[in-house]
């Protein structure tokens, strides 16, 4: 009964969904700073893109998921704005032993951003966007982009102790 209505629009999503994920999940923990909330914003992203496949240019794909991500932050930071509390009260580990420390040391960090600085330093060196795709996502200029990246920069650079990478 059910079997026939798996149709190739659900296998074809089925197998994006998997090769998406865990990119818009890292996108998403990036973005927010807490598992839970970047688990529903993954879950929904994919979600509105199911909905949406028909329309959905394959190649394009992603792009239009991370959109739908990025779109559905800010909807809920407009909510409920909130600073991501799971990380900011930690104190940064003084060495950096393993990737999840680094990890959770850039997300740290990242949480301490304004929000239109996170989501520029996010999509800019992250998922690897260009300025131009940047300011298309977030629906602001390349120049706002430009002074975001500068001053997010700015700001990480000026929080980063070289001494709790364990080398000194």
């Amino acid at each position: 009964m059910f079997g026939s209505s798996i149709s190739a629009r659900g296998v074809e999503f089925a197998e994006f969904a998997r090769s998406a994920s865990t990119s818009l999940t890292r996108t998403a923990y990036l973005l927010c700073g807490n598992r839970e909330t970047a688990a529903d914003l993954v879950q929904e992203t994919l979600v509105r893109t199911y909905v949406a496949w028909p329309r959905v240019r394959h190649e394009e794909a992603r792009a239009y998921a991370r959109r739908i991500l990025v779109n559905l932050d800010i909807d809920r930071r407009r909510r409920r704005p909130a600073v991501p509390t799971e990380y900011v009260d930690r104190p940064v580990p003084n060495t950096a032993e393993s990737a999840a420390d680094n990890r959770d040391q850039v997300v740290r960090m990242l949480a301490t951003l304004p929000e239109t600085q996170r989501r520029v330093i996010v999509l800019r060196y992250f998922d690897d966007l260009t300025e131009a795709a940047v300011a298309e996502y977030l629906g602001i200029s390349i120049g706002t982009v430009k002074s975001a990246c500068s001053r997010g920069l700015a700001a990480l650079r000026k929080n980063y102790d070289p001494a709790t990478e364990g080398g000194q």
